[in-house]
């Protein structure tokens, strides 16, 4: 006859369920996408050409647009500042969204890491929810840093409660947008392709989207360049900040956009 061992026992620990202490098995999924999502952005914002289109560029475009507005003729209805502060946060936006997330993506997937996260517990829902959440944190630092620049520029927002909620449907509205289209362009290119590409794209919207000025500077191009995704954002960004009204019509435009890239993005994707 053998007596039970009194002593201390070593190893995983029994629950009162049969179960072992620590649970194996995958994390919570909220737990997982917010992990995912500090990482991506700590990689985004330790990426010195990552950090030059998300806060860099729009610094320098908004600045450059405010001393220089005098000698660009534009007829403007409000100060320069005003005008140029909502354009340029939009920018910031399409920065983040499209062009970074593009960049980051497509290189992802040259060096294997878009396909050993597919193999991983998280989802492929939960990795998009994590790339689109840390898209949001770095665009609240863009926000902060830019709007602390237009404050010192001189620019006094009194946008009221639709501005507010304007804007922060036009930023979601946009993010979508872009993260679609970027997706899209990350997806189907060669990573070297896809560098080259996001920024052509990145400046040409810049330069010929509306982004950064009124659709109205565009003369008979304004009906046109309304319908472009970054023309929607800026538009939207204007009525919102500067009119306090919310644009559902922007709004609209950039969820057909988003319908169209995901769509896109759901069958030309390739993980590796």
């Amino acid at each position: 006859m053998t007596t039970p061992q009194t002593g201390p026992q070593h190893g995983p620990r029994a629950g009162a369920a049969g179960t072992f202490s620590p649970r194996p098995g995958a994390a919570p999924f909220g737990r997982m996408v917010l992990a995912q999502a500090s990482m991506e952005a700590r990689l985004m914002l330790r990426n010195g050409e990552q950090l030059l289109l998300a806060v860099v560029v729009p610094v320098v475009v908004l600045v450059a647009a405010v001393a220089g507005s005098d000698r660009l003729s534009l007829d403007l209805d409000h100060p320069a500042v005003d005008v140029f502060t909502p354009g340029v946060l939009a920018l910031a936006v399409m920065s983040t969204s499209f062009t970074a997330l593009a960049i980051a993506t497509g290189f992802e997937r040259r060096y294997g890491v878009i396909k050993r996260l597919g193999s991983s517990p998280l989802p492929r829902s939960g990795l998009l929810a994590g790339k689109v959440l840390a898209l949001l944190l770095v665009q609240l630092l863009q926000l902060v840093v830019l709007s602390a620049v237009a404050l010192g520029l001189g620019w006094s927002p009194e946008p009221g409660v639709a501005g507010v909620i304007g804007v922060l449907l036009i930023i979601a509205a946009g993010t979508a947008a872009f993260a679609s289209l970027g997706l899209l362009v990350a997806g189907a290119l060669r990573a070297e392709a896809t560098l080259a590409a996001a920024n052509l794209i990145y400046l040409l919207l810049m330069a010929c989207g509306a982004v950064v000025l009124p659709a109205t500077a565009y003369g008979g191009f304004e009906g046109l360049v309304q319908w472009l995704p970054s023309g929607a954002l800026g538009e939207g960004m204007r009525d919102a900040l500067i009119d306090g009204t919310i644009a559902w019509p922007a709004i609209a435009v950039l969820l057909i956009w988003t319908v169209l890239g995901a769509a896109l993005s759901a069958r030309t994707f390739k993980w590796e």
